[in-house]
């Protein structure tokens, strides 16, 4: 199999345009086109003419590629346009690129001799880099003591899964509720103004990842193609199938819960065990190892102990009391920077006509996003979080007397407004005072705008223009906030430190100019976005265990290794693969 990259076509072009592009690249008549299959399909934007972008794993006639024996171990070849002659070394996922150049024919020519020259010999055959995952072991019993996942957002999920997969039968404990039930208490905040500080945003089923863009793609190194597991894992749940070859895929609030329920019957179908309502208050150390748990069964208000050996903290960036808990019982952690910030809402239409031009509202492009950064002259950086194109903006809190903002798409992304988070970003320095202090400092923030919003979980918001010109807001204009259970337009000068005002009005202006409209003074910001991620890391060691505490694995967005539900899931994984490698290295009979 050869893996082909920058296949470039109109965005409506023929349905047979994309064999004949491959035929055509390679220089091979059209019968040596055995098959190919869309590894992932783009689009670039940066001329007024859009084009596709795709890139195709594609397999030809054996003769031309030596039987296909010729392939490297741990990943495909790519052809890319370039210097005729010249090929690169594997790059970070283990696929190797060839550069050609000249016409068809000398590229096929090059093609084949450099396949044979490098690979011929090699005994390994691998399709792609994204067919296959082999755990690192698997048990026929599972071990007297059975590892424990404490959290059931993206991370828990694929941390039980696998453990479940490889025969390991993981006890799940969550302290929220089943994904629905769930979904029925957080629209109790939404609609009600009633706050169930155990099942809501961020605590339940699903994680915070449930009400979300459901958003698929991440930036971390990924040589082991895990987050294509994830994606598979995904689409055998019931995802749609497209999120395999899209470039920027993701699932939407109303999809992921049927996925969520479905991955979760796998993992109790394989042995796993899912305890929901059940919060864990307490932790037995002895000797520097984990060996149990104390646990508070919240729908009866009693306590029971839980033996575990190896425990997966898969917490969430909002579990604080637990994190607390931690840090008395002497679990190594140390503060982090994260960003604080507000949601900023305009018209999708705008955001569409700015980043599309002619093309947008095309079904194959959908809604358009965006991705902004400045750099303020106070030394502050500002930038576009979250992005949700054609969503809403949701009450994320989890404590009573706070309000939270945070961002929601559905998979259709037709709601009339795009939101982002613009935020600025913070380090230690600014919450002095320990591993905690971040919480403390996101607490008062929150508080102070519970009290702005009127204190009954409405929103304190504020028009562009106004905010920029540093006046309060008395109405809205033509955008119309999302954020339930309502928006009290006010001043947000005082929401957020003088810092980070300042840099944000400084950077508002210039995203303007990026996208035309942004700084329309009638978009409206909604505060405050404050759990952009972890403000603390529970730092491991190589082995993915605590520094100090053995059989502990903190994992997740709450131990600051992953910042959305693809890094999640891969970080699960790989912990959960680390448990794995503990207990059949101990002998877990």
């Amino acid at each position: 199999m050869i893996r082909l990259t920058e296949l470039k076509l109109p965005l409506d072009h023929a349905e047979d345009a994309l064999a004949a592009l491959i035929v055509q690249t390679l220089g091979i008549t059209a019968n040596e086109l055995l098959s190919y299959r869309i590894y992932k399909r783009s689009y670039d934007a940066r001329k007024k003419n859009l084009l596709l972008v795709y890139i195709a794993d594609v397999e030809v006639a054996p003769t031309l590629v030596a039987a296909r024996t010729a392939l490297p171990p741990e990943g495909a070849l790519r052809l890319r346009p370039g210097k005729a002659g010249s090929a690169a070394p594997a790059d970070e996922e283990g696929t190797h690129t060839l550069v050609a150049g000249g016409g068809p024919s000398e590229n096929s020519q090059l093609l084949e001799a450099w396949l044979l020259e490098k690979f011929q010999a090699n005994p390994h055959i691998r399709e792609t880099p994204d067919q296959n995952y082999y755990p690192v072991a698997h048990v026929d019993s599972a071990p007297v003591v059975r590892p424990v996942v404490v959290g059931f957002g993206p991370c828990g999920i694929f941390a039980a899964l696998l453990l479940a997969q490889m025969g390991f039968k993981p006890i799940v404990l969550e302290r929220g509720k089943k994904v629905r039930e769930r979904t029925q208490d957080t629209w109790g905040l939404w609609r009600k103004k009633v706050l169930n500080p155990e099942s809501n945003v961020q605590f339940g089923e699903g994680g915070a990842g449930t009400f979300s863009d459901g958003k698929l793609w991440s930036q971390i190194k990924d040589p082991r193609h895990l987050g294509r597991k994830v994606m598979q894992e995904f689409v055998k749940a019931g995802a749609p199938p497209e999120i395999l070859l899209v470039s920027k895929p993701h699932i939407g609030t109303f999809k992921l819960v049927k996925v969520v329920e479905h991955m979760r019957e796998q993992i109790i179908a394989l042995g796993g065990e899912v305890r929901f309502e059940q919060r864990v208050s307490d932790v037995l150390i002895e000797n520097g190892q984990i060996r149990g748990l104390t646990v508070h069964k919240l729908e009866d208000n009693s306590k029971y102990e839980l033996r575990a050996d190896q425990v997966v903290l898969a917490l969430g960036h909002s579990s604080r009391d637990t994190v607390t808990m931690l840090h008395e019982r002497g679990v190594y952690m140390e503060a982090k920077p994260f960003s604080i910030g507000f949601r900023i809402e305009h018209p999708q239409g705008l955001i569409d006509r700015a980043r599309l031009g002619q093309h947008a509202g095309h079904p194959l492009l959908g809604a358009a996003d965006y991705k902004l950064v400045h750099h303020a002259e106070n030394g502050r950086s500002v930038y576009s979080f979250c992005m949700c194109p054609g969503g809403t903006v949701v009450a994320a809190t989890s404590e009573v007397g706070r309000v939270v903002t945070n961002g929601m798409s559905q998979y259709s992304r037709n709601e009339r407004n795009a939101n982002a988070g613009i935020v600025v970003g913070i380090t230690p320095a600014d919450y002095p005072g320990g591993p905690l202090a971040g919480i403390e400092f996101q607490r008062r923030l929150e508080s102070h705008a519970f009290t702005l919003g009127g204190s009954n979980y409405e929103a304190p918001g504020q028009l562009v223009g106004d905010f920029v010109a540093g006046k309060a807001s008395t109405q809205l204009g033509s955008v119309e906030p999302s954020y339930k259970p309502g928006v009290l337009m006010t001043d947000l000068s005082s929401a957020l430190p003088d810092y980070a005002i300042a840099a944000m009005r400084e950077a508002i202006p210039v995203f303007g100019k990026k996208i035309r409209g942004f700084d329309m003074i009638d978009a409206v910001l909604t505060g405050v976005e404050t759990r952009t991620s972890s403000p603390l890391k529970i730092t491991r060691g190589d082995d993915f265990q605590s520094l100090n505490v053995k059989g502990l694995y903190p994992a997740g967005e709450g131990a600051s290794y992953a910042g959305g539900i693809l890094s999640a899931g891969v970080d699960g994984i790989e912990v959960a693969e680390a448990v794995a490698r503990s207990i059949t290295q101990q002998g877990h009979t």
